[in-house]
């Protein structure tokens, strides 16, 4: 059965002044969500949650993928990227985990916007109004620090117990004024090679 879509959500956020100093390039988050009827609702345990993934998943990524590219202008303009996933009350962590740690989701995202890295992610159980956070880091490196952000926002109505709550993020930049560094020069300054990090 396909995707038992309730609503959606488009959540922008732009910030203009951090920490007291105007951002150079103004800081875009942009979050997708979309509310869905959980697949394995008042089924008990199930084993094999492969069937509902096929059918669920495919959907909401293509959704989900294009409302953030409409909002972002096009997919080259997003540069931190990651998604998150709340199940309601009556629900498993494990189903959350289900429709969005597969291929078959995140894959429309990773082809729409040319990336190379792994997609950050929380997954967790909660009531309606739980904080949705949606951890992001830069799409074609994990090492740059300027590009560790996290959307957050919240769904007054969502999820209700026998639904999840599916969600990409995007951003269109990094942190105003990013000062931290990288890994690669931590990993330098501990005398590792950034080439390969297990080597002293």
């Amino acid at each position: 059965m396909p995707a038992i879509i309730r609503k959606t959500l488009l959540h922008v956020e732009t910030t203009l002044i951090e920490g007291g100093k105007a951002a150079p390039i103004p800081l875009k988050l942009i979050a997708a969500a979309a509310v869905v009827k959980n697949p394995w609702a008042g089924m008990g345990f199930v084993e094999n949650l492969k069937p509902a993934i096929h059918d669920v998943a495919p959907d909401l990524g293509a959704l989900l993928t294009s409302m953030i590219i409409e909002a972002a202008g096009g997919g080259a303009a997003v540069e931190g990227y990651g998604k998150a996933a709340v199940v309601g009350l009556d629900g498993e962590v494990e189903h959350a985990s289900a429709l969005i740690h597969t291929l078959r989701f995140g894959n429309h995202y990773r082809t729409a916007v040319g990336a190379k890295t792994y997609l950050a992610f929380t997954n967790i159980r909660g009531g309606a109004n739980t904080p949705i956070m949606i951890p992001l880091m830069d799409k074609n490196d994990e090492g740059r620090r300027s590009h560790y952000l996290t959307i957050h926002f919240a769904m007054p109505d969502a999820p209700a117990a026998d639904e999840i709550v599916i969600a990409l993020g995007a951003s269109i930049g990094g942190r105003p004024h990013h000062r931290i560094g990288d890994r690669y020069q931590d990993l330098k300054d501990l005398g590792h090679d950034p080439a390969n990090p297990a080597a002293v």
